[in-house]
């Protein structure tokens, strides 16, 4: 007979975030748990609030499935010596079967005798297996752990109660001096405590003190309710979710209402005021029917409506507060010229191991100025970068950022409008922070995007040279995030750029002109080891094959657009009838090279040629070495094959005569350093 087990872990009011990973974690766990002590159920459903985290183990074994079988061990000869003398390995086999060597008997199998033992034993009780759940609670893990009173034990929060309950009976698990029971707790100001008859209950019980368990139901509340308040108001919403799970394990019973503030405010910028609302107060801002922003927003209680206008009027005054602050940082920032906030960025430190912020932004001018002349960018893209580099920093000894640090780069924006630059300027001032995570949006205009790149390059350059460099499990400077923001614009923006090549350039250009440290030697190569290794990250994040990424990193291209048109190729035909002949065919002129260890790039002599073949494989390959894109390099090979082939039926390439060898293995080479372009085609797997 199968029952349902309820699990409440009751604590203070845990951080938002944490509570549904932590309910995850606790119900993988159990799972485990289970599964590992043969406990069979069911399914697991998980119930989560700010101040419990629990689980319901829907119908649960009450044991042990009972054991009667007979398990085969070592052969005689070897589980007995010549005087019949147990052995090591027959002792060892009888161990793990829980048993002694005294159970041991011997039958014939198929003319050998083997030991076996009858095992017979009666399941555990759930009751007892459930008795681990402690171990557990102590196993979790969490960003942060509290400790409480003396003791040792670390917990996201200290624990408050526990409610172990399977069916009706209490299963009597401990942590420290709190012993499970089947009493949990209501709202923390509506409701009461309550006495669980039987684990089923828990649902209902709760929701009658004012607490809603389901995490999802609440969800639903706040939608609900939500779009009832906007509806009813003509007004419009976006859509948020990242701030409504939040909201949602904020709270255990969600009431919305909406407040308001005065018009006035709405002379900052909409970035401003969305961020005091949804950042600071987790409040959602309002739009009309129009979109645009309007002193309205909404928010969610913890609680019931009872004295809701007392609750409006205190969050209304809270917003306020801030956004006197706002106003005041936006009135003092606009007494001053950019010009004197730029000043100020001398004595600003991008680091103390690097520089100011003022010599960083003279070296990300020069590096997108290199850059925008290789990729042959307009002159009227240079003259906005250039600009742009000259201020782009300013607004981080504004007032406004000094309060709200999540504006840098918004506030610069708004600030160099009205002081009247080019638009293209000023959003490449916001731009240049993009992408701000590893998937967020990319910059819109081609100045952002070259400012963006050239200040991530400069960046992890100088902290590459500085010593700073990422390890594997450790990356403070969020470097990776950098070299993933370059290779995703590089590839947005289709600009070319073998870091290879162009890193010791750059370097070069900037030892005269910097006092930070700069990379040297093997250095430089890895720094675009390090960029390179983000083009796998966006070939996995985009759904290429496994063998493809590893083909297409494994040649000696460096050029992110290059090796993404390369995977692209490779994947378009990767299930093609001519594929696997082609890749078999270049895949053989490797071998063919590695095993004769032929490196050398020796230009290929017509008169060594014996066989017409040569002739033929010479001139189309003559023909593909002029091609510029991979797709028609690749439809290239597909014709060449079958020359290929014949190539290999009429010669013998290792030749007696040396220069006969010699020449035909150049011929090869030549085919190699080509299909190089696409890779390593021998890691591709084809069927």
């Amino acid at each position: 007979m199968a029952k349902d087990y309820l699990f409440e872990i009751g604590t203070e009011e845990m951080p938002a975030h944490v509570v549904p990973r932590s309910v995850k974690q606790l119900a993988d766990r159990t799972r485990k748990f289970l599964k590992e002590n043969g406990l069979k159920f069911k399914d697991i459903k998980t119930f989560s609030t700010p101040r419990r985290l629990t689980l319901l183990v829907e119908d649960l074994a009450e044991k042990q499935d009972d054991i009667d079988e007979v398990k085969k061990g070592p052969a005689k000869k070897i589980a007995q010596d010549a005087d019949g003398n147990w052995t090591k390995a027959a002792q060892g086999f009888a161990r793990g079967q829980g048993m002694t060597t005294d159970d041991i008997y011997f039958e014939e199998l198929k003319g050998t005798e083997y030991a076996y033992v009858h095992v017979q034993k009666e399941g555990k009780k759930a009751s007892d297996i459930l008795l681990g759940m402690s171990d557990i609670i102590k196993a979790m893990t969490f960003p942060t752990k509290m400790r409480w009173d003396s003791n040792d034990f670390e917990f996201v929060r200290p624990i408050h109660w526990l409610v172990s309950l399977f069916g009706s009976d209490v299963i009597p698990v401990k942590i420290l001096d709190i012993t499970a029971g089947r009493k949990t707790q209501g709202h923390r100001f509506l409701g009461d405590s309550v006495v669980l008859a039987n684990a089923d209950d828990y649902e209902d019980a709760l929701k009658d003190q004012y607490v809603i368990a389901n995490a999802e139901e609440r969800k639903d509340m706040i939608v609900n309710q939500m779009n009832e308040l906007v509806k009813k108001n003509h007004w419009q919403i976006k859509p948020d979710k990242d701030l409504l799970e939040e909201v949602t394990y904020l709270v255990e019973y969600p009431t919305v209402f909406a407040g308001s503030f005065d018009e006035k405010y709405l002379n900052i910028p909409d970035e401003v005021l969305i961020t005091s609302m949804k950042d600071n107060q987790r409040y959602f801002e309002v739009y009309d029917e129009n979109g645009k922003l309007i002193n309205h927003f909404i928010a969610v209680r913890n609680g019931n409506k009872d004295y809701l206008d007392n609750v409006i009027s205190g969050n209304e005054k809270v917003l306020v507060a801030r956004l006197d602050d706002a106003q005041f940082f936006y009135d003092e920032d606009r007494k001053y010229p950019l010009s004197h906030f730029v000043d100020r960025l001398k004595n600003v430190s991008f680091h103390d191991k690097i520089g100011s912020m003022a010599e960083k932004m003279q070296r990300v001018r020069m590096i997108g100025d290199y850059l925008a002349k290789r990729w042959n960018l307009p002159e009227n893209v240079v003259t906005d970068f250039d600009r742009a580099s000259e201020l782009y920093k300013f607004d981080l000894v504004t007032q406004m950022v000094g309060e709200f640090a999540e504006l840098q780069g918004v506030m610069g924006m708004h600030y160099a409008r009205l002081a009247g630059e080019d638009e293209e300027v000023s959003v490449a001032i916001k731009e240049h922070y993009m992408p701000a995570t590893a998937e967020g949006p990319l910059p819109e205009t081609t100045v952002g995007s070259l400012l963006s790149v050239a200040d991530k390059i400069d960046t992890i350059i100088t902290f590459f040279g500085a010593g700073m460099i990422p390890t594997s499990s450790n990356d403070p400077y969020a470097l990776r995030r950098y070299a993933y923001g370059i290779v995703r614009i590089l590839l947005n923006e289709k600009w070319s750029l073998p870091f290879n090549e162009v890193l010791p350039e750059i370097i070069n250009m900037l030892g005269g002109v910097t006092p930070a440290k700069l990379p040297k030697g093997d250095a430089e190569q890895e720094i675009a080891d390090f960029i390179r290794d983000r083009v796998k990250q966006y070939l996995q994040k985009n759904k290429f094959k496994y063998d493809i990424v590893d083909a297409v990193l494994a040649s000696s291209q460096q050029d992110p657009s290059q090796i993404l048109a390369a995977a692209n190729v490779l994947q378009l035909h990767h299930d093609d009838e001519e594929f696997k002949p082609v890749v078999e065919s270049l895949t053989r002129i490797n071998n063919i090279l590695k095993k004769a260890k032929f490196t050398g790039k020796v230009a290929v002599d017509e008169s060594l040629f014996v066989d017409n073949s040569e002739k033929e494989l010479y001139a189309g390959v003559q023909n593909l070495q002029n091609i510029d894109s991979l797709a028609n390099l690749y439809q290239g090979f597909v014709h060449l094959q079958p020359v290929i082939d014949q190539y290999f039926e009429a010669n013998m390439i290792m030749d007696k005569d040396e220069k006969v060898k010699n020449n035909r293995l150049a011929q090869l080479f030549a085919i190699s350093e080509l299909a190089d372009r696409l890779g390593d085609l021998s890691k591709l797997v084809i069927k």
